[in-house]
């Protein structure tokens, strides 16, 4: 079971019923980064994570701003100079959208990835 593509499933759904928010079970540490990246590009309003005694769940306020997104299988690898091959396979055009990596710094959006210098796994996309 992956967790991630099912939380990025559960929001997509949820969007596109024109929901105002969404619970995603179970959670993890890598789905709450990755919607920690996404709300500070304005994809997502506020969450909060729900300890229910077992795995716990994320309780995510949606924006109406996300047209898709899901997760990247397999996670590759990529280097800082394959960033812009990897936007044109996943991301509609140039400046719309994010691809979220994992990094050594952490969990990046791919333009700061770019800044900093930094390579890593895809994680996954969003626009």
């Amino acid at each position: 079971m992956d967790v991630l593509a099912n939380g990025l499933t559960t929001i997509l759904n949820n969007e596109l019923r024109n929901k105002r928010e969404c619970v995603i079970s179970p959670a993890s540490k890598l789905l709450g980064k990755v919607l920690r990246v996404m709300q500070l590009h304005g994809y997502l309003g506020e969450f909060e994570f729900i300890d229910d005694g077992r795995t716990g769940k994320f309780k995510v306020q949606l924006l109406g701003r996300i047209n898709k997104c899901g997760a990247i299988k397999p996670r590759f690898a990529v280097g800082v100079n394959e960033i812009e091959d990897w936007e044109k396979k996943f991301l509609p055009s140039r400046e719309v959208g994010l691809l979220i990596i994992s990094t050594p710094e952490g969990v990046l959006s791919h333009r700061e990835a770019k800044e900093k210098g930094v390579g890593g796994r895809l994680l996954a996309f969003v626009y």
